[in-house]
């Protein structure tokens, strides 16, 4: 919603450049997407090796 918000302030200001960030957007989103599936990717693997940390702990009875 404050996107959208901020959007339409930049169309009052300047309008070519707010119809430029509008048609700009969902091709910046494709270029990124494979960024975010490897941030995902990362943050798996990073959870894995906590618990693999923190496994003999958790046997061991701490919290």
């Amino acid at each position: 919603m404050a996107a959208f918000l901020l959007w339409l302030i930049l169309l009052v200001i300047c309008w070519p450049l707010a119809l430029v960030a509008l048609f700009l957007y969902p091709l910046i989103w494709l270029l990124l997407l494979p960024f975010r599936i490897l941030g995902f990717a990362v943050e798996g693997a990073f959870g894995l090796v906590r618990g693999l940390f923190l496994l003999p702990g958790r046997i061991l009875g701490g919290r």
